[in-house]
């Protein structure tokens, strides 16, 4: 497992105040030093990461947007608000454009370690930023890192890729760069555009008239919980990535599903996250021959969620999940204290327990949950030649 890191990536940073704050991608590194993970013998940190190139970034972003961030990088008060940037969500900083171009790069080290089998697994807490699109920065998000990074594995020759999305958001800047190509299928499991942005990722958003059924979307309603969320997920994310055939499997793991999390309004806690990422390590082993990279996303309790969930994907990664009654390591709950004042959990995890009811015994058509999963279903199975399943109970 590769587990790419370089201090440097805490530039990508809008200043005091903003949700997407640098601390929450260091404190999760400092708990996976706590926890030792990067110690197994099968692990590696990839530290040399170069900023992704302007060829990089036009593989997905139009040459007007990317000359418009350089501008912007410059400290001199420019904004393009038909692009993007200067808005509340996307204020512009001082080397915002080697900050983003860096985050690129780090993804990309991922994708390389992947691709040339110098690691089976690779990971990326400071990716994710998926609602970047071609042509403007969006929701926290400048350049697309992990559309920069398939488009990258596209042009070495992979020939399917599979990219699934678990944040809160639909995963928006990744489906419309990928919309209307078949070589790339892109699933996002998202709380229901009705209540949250972007306010896209409907079920019948599946795909360009090149590429029929490899957009799926699963928009689930605000308040769903672990048990519901994995149904979702199980209902539907197995049965197309079977059917797809990936070679490599990107997945973008924003944990903003949390019940804690300020921003959305999911109600998952860190034993269902944590199982949904065991699901993701289960189904790059069975259809990609382990090929996994992964990366971070959205996630706004920066102390009680988004490094305890992240240092359970990386341990997951590694080989060596680590239980969620596991005690978290004092040196960084006293760290954590020093720099936010703020007590840290003791353990790793919320003492929730799973009780999932598995689609194939039948659903509700009455249920809101279960609704949501049937409109995916009517609206993809049939272009990708699926029956759907199972049957009212």
């Amino acid at each position: 497992m590769g587990f790419v890191w370089d201090d440097e990536l805490r530039h990508y940073d809008f200043g005091p105040g903003h949700p997407l704050s640098p601390i929450r991608t260091v404190l999760t590194y400092k708990l996976i030093e706590s926890l030792k993970i990067l110690e197994a013998p099968n692990c590696r940190l990839i530290s040399d990461i170069e900023l992704a190139t302007d060829d990089d970034l036009l593989r997905v972003h139009h040459p007007d947007f990317i000359e418009s961030v350089k501008l912007a990088s410059q400290g001199t008060g420019y904004r393009d608000l038909s692009r993007g940037l200067g808005t509340d969500d996307v204020p512009v900083f001082e080397g915002m454009h080697t900050a983003a171009a860096r985050v690129c790069g780090a993804t990309l080290a991922a994708a390389q370690a992947v691709h040339t089998g110098s690691a089976t697994h690779a990971v990326n807490i400071a990716g994710g930023l998926h609602h970047s699109m071609p042509g403007s920065a969006s929701g926290f998000c400048v350049y697309n890192d992990v559309g920069v990074a398939i488009a990258w594995l596209l042009a070495q020759g992979v020939e399917r890729i599979g990219y699934v999305d678990v944040d809160v958001h639909h995963g928006d800047g990744v489906q419309e760069i990928f919309y209307d190509d078949p070589r790339v299928m892109t699933i996002s499991l998202h709380e229901s555009g009705k209540t949250l942005f972007p306010g896209t990722g409907r079920h019948t958003e599946i795909g360009g008239p090149n590429a029929l059924g490899t957009a799926v979307n699963i928009a689930v309603p605000a308040g769903t919980t672990d048990d519901g969320w994995l149904r979702a997920f199980d209902a539907v994310v197995p049965k197309v990535l079977h059917k797809f055939q990936p070679q490599v499997l990107v997945t973008q793991q924003g944990c903003d599903s949390h019940r804690d999390d300020p921003l959305a309004h999911l109600r998952l806690t860190i034993e269902g996250q944590r199982a949904s990422y065991l699901r993701l390590h289960e189904l790059a082993h069975e259809l990609c021959d382990g090929r996994w990279i992964a990366t971070g996303g959205g996630g706004y309790d920066w102390v009680d969620v988004v490094p305890l969930a992240w240092a359970h994907l990386t341990a997951i990664a590694s080989g060596e999940p680590i239980p969620t009654t596991a005690a978290v390591p004092s040196d960084w709950r006293t760290l954590v204290k020093a720099a936010l004042g703020q007590d840290a959990p003791e353990l790793m995890g919320n003492g929730s327990t799973l009780h999932v009811r598995p689609w194939s015994l039948g659903y509700d058509p009455l249920d809101s949950l279960d609704k949501s999963v049937l409109r995916t279903e009517e609206a993809v199975y049939p272009a990708l030649g699926l029956l759907a399943d199972p049957y009212a109970f």
